[in-house]
């Protein structure tokens, strides 16, 4: 909402400009009075909209010709005066005076005034106003109102004003075409998707609970019992299909915004619409879809509980046939008053058309939407769970929090008196001081995967989402990232894992700013490949990375082991940094060893996987790990968190 508004009157000489200036401030008519008054400013306080108003006048003489072009450049709204005395006046409106403001490239609201109706005697009013004043309306779209008064009596000074700065706050044009008499698409559209956001329970109307809800939202009261059908019996004279027995219907609610444009007062729509978002464009405003957020360095943002709450609800009042999960037409159905979902990529870019936002589901979309509904929990049939829906969200809001703000907006998001969707975020503590400080207290973590082509990295990732194992080898091209929870030490967690191609495994290492967004590092190599472990290896010789905690995976444990060709062998190659042994594990056979809980455990505890945290221990001790490790077998390893310094110490487990 703008804070100030300029109004510039503009006219023949002799139509009374400033006249009119003088009788509003002085409160009287003032005789022989300079031929252009000094600017005036009225304070906000003193006006119905509490914004400052800045009034000028200006001169039509020849000699005052660059001047006036000056001031029309400047002005937010144009009231062009004619003298109701003198018809010539009023038809240079349309010859001369429009079109003059039109050729210096200025399109703002215009407002005739026709001033000296103390001329016409003691009856001022004017029956044909209409009719004079509608063809002027119908070829120049720029002209919002006209206005009689007069300077000398006074009359309807004021109102001349307040109509200038209504042009400017609260514009006709964007919403309503004179010509048709209907309110514009994008109006529509506008509406409709805040008629589909306060219809919360999405059974197409809105009963006198939601109307209530919606008029606090706006209006900041509700309305009497009285009032609602009142308003219910307006609509049903004209708009017989707009009311139903169980509210207003959508047709209803355009109805009656249509009228309050009809009958001037676009105040109330203007209302509406900002309240939800809209600039004077009809485009969803920059601040309201990403509304100022400090996110320090070495930190990440989670959902806070009431972001959590607000998706679970909306989960569940789009699970139309209760099954507990969506399916496609349930989430087009959800994100129908948004540019469509997240986590989809759509062909252009990602400007999102209509919305007024750039960059959502652009590269972040990418970012987090690779694959949907892959990287996440679903259904067999394909249709995401309330898990999969919440762990989904997690992963949004830890890798691209923007997206999340963003579509908390489109969606409805409504957790304080004022809409401010940050309160469904919170900011965790730095990742520097959790290392130092132990315990850490976040509930989503960030795992960086990397590993040889081949390596079973996909899989890895496949597997923690449940899907099924596949077979044939398929090359990552781009990154992938899937979600789930887990559950540690009875409490639930969420684990995103993020695997690269290997062409941007050295553009990720090499990047400080990414690399500090991982919790752990998971080195992966194929147990039965002699190469793989060698190109882990080397990437760990080119980039500092021992100051965040590391796992190495040794993977396909079904088949053959063979010697590495490196210097060291993995095992020896863990223990000289003070690391636990590969865990082996075997997707195809569903060997996991309790991985996902590890890398868990170790982001919670990151210290017990920090190159050179722990120290090598006795031989004899080894011994007695080793023992341990074979009378447990191939038995689930239970990787308990008191536990994991021991995991940490002891030979790998293969399975």
């Amino acid at each position: 909402m703008r804070r100030d508004v300029r109004i510039l009157l503009v006219g023949d000489d002799g139509v009374g400009k400033s006249s009119l200036i003088t009788t509003l401030i002085k409160e009287s008519f003032v005789p022989n009075i300079q031929h252009v008054v000094p600017e005036v400013t009225i304070p906000p306080e003193v006006t119905p909209e509490n914004v400052t108003t800045h009034i000028v006048d200006s001169s039509s003489r020849p000699e005052n010709r660059d001047a006036l072009d000056h001031e029309i450049r400047q002005a937010d709204v144009i009231c062009i005066l004619y003298s109701v005395a003198s018809p010539p006046t009023f038809d240079r409106v349309a010859t001369h005076w429009i079109p003059h403001i039109r050729s210096l490239g200025r399109n703002v609201p215009v407002v005739l005034v026709g001033n000296k109706i103390d001329t016409r005697g003691e009856d001022v009013t004017n029956e044909m106003l209409e009719e004079q004043i509608m063809p002027v309306m119908e070829e120049f779209k720029e002209v919002e109102t006209c206005v009689e008064c007069s300077a000398r009596l006074p009359l309807n000074v004021s109102e001349v004003f307040y109509f200038a700065q209504k042009a400017v706050l609260h514009p006709t044009a964007p919403l309503y075409d004179s010509r048709e008499h209907a309110l514009k698409p994008a109006c529509v559209d506008a509406l409709r998707r805040i008629f589909r956001l306060c219809d919360r329970d999405k059974d197409g109307v809105l009963d006198d609970e939601e109307l209530n809800e919606f008029q606090r939202k706006c209006f900041s009261a509700p309305l009497q019992h009285a009032e609602l059908q009142s308003v219910k019996d307006v609509i049903r004279d004209h708009e017989p299909e707009g009311v139903t027995d169980g509210g207003v219907t959508e047709s209803g609610f355009l109805f009656l915004h249509t009228l309050f444009i009809q009958r001037g007062r676009l105040e109330t729509t203007w209302t509406v619409l900002r309240k939800f978002g809209y600039g004077d464009d009809l485009s969803l405003r920059e601040a309201y879809l990403f509304p100022a957020f400090d996110v320090p360095p070495d930190t990440s943002v989670e959902l806070s509980l009431s972001g959590y709450q607000f998706f679970i609800d909306l989960f569940t009042v789009h699970d139309k046939d209760k099954d507990g999960a969506l399916r496609e037409e349930e989430l087009e159905e959800l994100f129908s008053t948004s540019p469509g979902n997240p986590w989809r990529e759509r062909r252009g870019g990602g400007g999102v058309a209509g919305l007024g936002v750039l960059g959502v589901g652009g590269s972040a979309g990418h970012m987090v939407g690779a694959g949907f509904p892959e990287t996440t929990v679903t259904n067999d049939a394909g249709a995401v769970t309330l898990q999969g829906f919440l762990a989904q969200w997690s992963m949004t809001t830890l890798l691209d929090y923007k997206t999340t703000l963003a579509y908390l907006a489109f969606l409805g998001y409504n957790g304080t008196d004022n809409g401010d969707t940050t309160s469904a975020l919170k900011v965790t503590r730095p990742r520097k001081v959790d290392r130092r400080k132990g315990r850490v207290q976040r509930n989503v973590f960030l795992a960086y995967v990397f590993g040889a082509t081949g390596s079973g990295k996909t899989s890895l990732l496949r597997s923690l989402v449940s899907k099924t194992f596949n077979p044939a080898y398929q090359p990552s091209s781009r990154p992938l990232s899937v979600v789930n929870s887990v559950e540690t030490g009875g409490v639930e967690k969420y684990l995103v894992m993020r695997e690269f191609p290997p062409r941007q495994d050295a553009e990720v290492l090499g990047n400080t700013r990414r690399l500090e967004q991982a919790d752990v590092l998971l080195w992966v190599y194929d147990s039965s490949d002699v190469n793989s472990f060698a190109y882990i290896a080397g990437l760990r010789k080119k980039y500092p990375l021992d100051h965040i905690p590391q796992i190495f995976v040794s993977t396909k444990s079904d088949l053959d082991t063979v010697q590495q060709r490196y210097e060291v062998q993995p095992d020896v190659y863990c223990r000289g940094l003070g690391l636990a042994v590969p865990v082996a594990v075997s997707v195809k056979e569903g060997f996991m060893a309790e991985l996902y809980n590890l890398i868990v455990g170790v982001a919670m505890d990151p210290a017990v996987a920090i190159p050179g945290s722990l120290k090598i221990p006795a031989q004899g001790t080894l011994l007695r790990y080793l023992t341990v490790g074979a009378a447990v077998g191939a038995g689930v390893v239970l990787l308990m968190y008191m536990g994991l310094r021991i995991f940490f110490l002891r030979p790998s487990l293969r399975v």
